[in-house]
């Protein structure tokens, strides 16, 4: 086995280790700690894109990768955003109204559930069915910045325990679900048939340099939206 081999193996591992980090942070929740646990969650997709993508530059696929990957995924993606929206439930809850947090945990199990679906499911190379762990953690794992730093407005309505809670079952929901989402990899840098991911990412760079601080959770319901109509326009279609 060359050394190039163990590249994306190797970013994976860190993406595990800032999923790992992220934990943590979420579970000594002051205002610091749940803020690095955002950047951590942030840092984890960063290092999922990039072993992704060597992968597909080094060309070293492997069953192990594959494996790692999804373990790596869980972690980062189904444990960390799980105890983020824990911690901010518990922080957020009236006395007696504690118990709402433990809905949090649904994330990481319909993530499990959404793992384990995509690795047997060999149609989900180009475009995927259900919400992507990923988008997921992104947009949970926001919450905390959005909370301190976001729109007033915004954050006044979201904050409701009861909001949160029904938020993270929507969006567990939404992992399993059969909705076609469009995926962001690109096999080359060309303009025809990249067309939707490279208006989607002008856009969302828009949003991110006009609101820094909601921007994400912003940018993920717009990928769920505009996904969601496209399955709906190509349905259509085709019938």
């Amino acid at each position: 086995m060359s050394l190039k081999s163990h590249i994306p193996n190797l970013l994976t591992c860190v993406n595990l280790l800032c999923g790992c980090l992220a934990v943590i942070c979420a579970l000594n929740p002051d205002t610091y700690q749940m803020q690095m646990a955002t950047y951590l969650i942030w840092l984890a997709a960063f290092f999922d894109f990039l072993d992704g993508m060597s992968a597909r530059l080094l060309k070293s696929y492997s069953q192990l990768g594959k494996q790692l990957d999804s373990l790596a995924d869980m972690v980062s993606f189904g444990v960390a955003p799980g105890m983020v929206l824990y911690a901010l439930i518990q922080e957020k809850a009236n006395v007696g109204e504690e118990w709402i947090a433990y809905f949090a945990l649904v994330i990481p199990v319909f993530s499990a559930l959404r793992l384990a679906i995509f690795n047997i499911d060999e149609s989900q190379s180009d475009s995927f069915r259900g919400l992507p762990t990923p988008a997921n953690a992104l947009l949970i794992g926001s919450l905390p910045l959005l909370f301190e730093r976001g729109h007033a407005g915004i954050t006044e309505i979201i904050q409701a325990p009861s909001i949160m809670a029904g938020i993270g079952i929507a969006l567990s929901l939404l992992l399993v679900s059969k909705v076609g989402m469009f995926s962001l990899k690109v096999k080359s840098f060309r303009w025809k048939g990249n067309q939707l991911v490279y208006v989607f990412l002008i856009v969302a760079a828009v949003i991110l340099l006009v609101l820094p601080y909601s921007a994400l959770p912003i940018i993920v319901l717009l990928y769920i939206v505009i996904s969601v109509l496209q399955s709906l326009f190509f349905k259509r279609k085709k019938t």
